[in-house]
C-alpha cells in the first residue's frame, strides 16, 4: 500500500498538468481559428478542475495504478479528461483548421515531456539522485506525456489522430472515414484488451523518446 501511495504522489502532478495543458491547448487554438466555444465555457485555463472527468481522470488511472502495483509490474496508465467543446463549423476553414486544433493537444504533451526532461537533466547535473522524489516525478512526467501524445495520435476518431486524418483526406473519403467515430472508443477498448494498442502506440512513442533524448 505504501508503494501505491508513493506512486500516486509521484504521478499526480504530471497527470494533472498533462491533461490540463492538453485540453486547454485545443481550446486556445480553436479560439485562434475563430471558435470561441471553449473560452466561453471556461475551458481555456490552467486550472485542472474544469478539465477533470471523475471516471477518466481519477477512477480509471487509480484502478490501473492499484492493479499494476498488486501485480508488481509496469503497465499502461490509461485515462482521459473532459473533452474541450469545439464547434467545428465556427472555425474559419473548418476542415483545414481542424488539423491544427487536433494537433495542438499531442504537441503540448511533447513540449511538456521536453520540459520534464530538461528539469530532470538539471536535477541530475546538480547532484540530485535519480531515485529521489522530484527526479522520479520528472521521469513520470516524461512518460505520462509521451503516452498521452501517442495515444491521441492513433488515427481513430474521435481521438486527435482521427481528426488529423479526417482533415488531410479528400472530402469524399474524409466523411466516409468520419462514420467510424461513434464506434471509436469501443474499438480503442478492444485494442487495449487484445494488447494491440501497444503495437499501435509504438511508433509514436519511439518518435517522442527520440525527441526527448536530445534534452537528456
Amino acid at each position: 500500500m505504501n508503494d501505491l501511495i508513493q506512486t500516486i504522489t509521484v504521478y499526480a502532478l504530471p497527470v494533472l498538468f498533462a491533461i490540463t495543458l492538453h485540453e486547454a491547448s485545443h481550446g486556445y487554438v480553436a479560439r485562434f481559428f475563430g471558435d470561441n466555444t471553449a473560452a466561453q465555457a471556461g475551458r481555456i485555463t490552467l486550472n485542472p478542475i474544469p478539465h477533470i472527468d471523475p471516471i477518466g481522470t481519477i477512477a480509471v488511472p487509480l484502478f490501473l495504478l492499484f492493479t499494476t502495483s498488486m501485480m508488481g509490474g509496469a503497465g499502461l496508465l490509461f485515462g482521459w479528461a473532459k473533452p474541450v467543446p469545439v464547434n467545428w463549423s465556427k472555425l474559419r476553414q473548418p476542415k483545414r483548421d481542424m488539423l491544427w486544433v487536433a494537433l495542438a493537444g499531442p504537441a503540448s504533451n511533447l513540449v511538456m515531456a521536453i520540459g520534464w526532461a530538461i528539469a530532470l537533466r538539471l536535477m541530475l547535473d546538480n547532484g540530485v539522485l535519480h531515485t529521489g522524489f522530484f527526479p522520479r516525478m520528472a521521469i513520470a512526467g516524461i512518460w505520462v506525456n509521451l503516452v498521452l501524445m501517442a495515444l491521441n495520435l492513433i488515427p481513430l476518431p474521435p481521438l486527435d489522430g482521427g481528426r488529423i486524418v479526417f482533415s488531410l483526406l479528400p472530402n469524399k473519403w474524409a466523411y466516409q472515414y468520419g462514420r467510424i467515430e461513434p464506434y471509436g472508443m469501443l474499438i480503442l477498448i478492444v485494442l487495449m484488451l487484445t494488447n494491440v494498442l501497444g503495437i499501435a502506440l509504438a511508433p509514436f512513442l519511439s518518435f517522442g523518446q527520440k525527441v526527448v533524448s536530445w534534452f537528456l
